[in-house]
């Protein structure tokens, strides 16, 4: 009985503390990177970026899941690809639109744009460089008043300034073009 009664206590200790590895995760591959589709800048030209997009480690993490580019309110704020807008409205008190743009898959991607005074509705069509609101004053999110631009694919943060084609990001050196008509010397 004392033999049975040990060997029991024996098992139950070893199930608690004897725990076999735990198999691999299986991690899927990252997501392709959004296509250079944009054609124009959300504000100004070439506006200057004043925080950086800084994924967060885990979904509910620290960091900065977007870029925010310099920009005075009333400044307006365009499409920078073709799309539809997704939603035109209020979050947590600040004015944002996003558009779905168009052939980038399933789901497609998504883009965010923040402090807004929206000018279109959901379910507006837009063209790339179509204005779409204009900043709002500044809300806080900035030291000076800036406009958040974010992009997502369904619940996924990406880094927007990737939607950029390089001769957007890059303003390069400058280039004598001839003038027509000039006369020859």
């Amino acid at each position: 009985m004392r033999l049975e009664l040990l060997l029991t206590a024996l098992a139950a200790l070893l199930a608690t503390t004897w725990n076999p590895p735990a198999p691999a995760p299986v991690s899927s591959p990252p997501p392709p990177p959004p296509p250079r589709m944009a054609t124009a800048w959300p504000v100004g030209t070439h506006p200057a970026v004043l925080r950086a997009w800084d994924p967060p480690a885990t979904g509910y993490g620290a960091g900065h899941r977007g870029v925010d580019l310099a920009a005075l309110p009333g400044s307006p704020v365009r499409a920078v690809a073709p799309g539809r807008v997704s939603f035109a409205g209020q979050v947590a008190g600040r004015g944002v639109i996003s558009v779905e743009l168009d052939g980038t898959g399933d789901p497609p991607l998504r883009t965010t744009y923040e402090p807004v005074r929206p000018a279109l509705k959901k379910g507006a069509k837009v063209t790339a460089g179509q204005q779409i609101g204009t900043l709002a004053s500044p809300t806080g999110h900035c030291p000076a008043s800036c406009l958040h631009w974010g992009l997502r694919r369904a619940e996924v943060y990406l880094d927007p300034l990737t939607l950029l084609p390089p001769w957007l990001l890059n303003r390069g050196p400058s280039r004598l073009l001839p003038i027509k008509g000039a006369a020859e010397r």
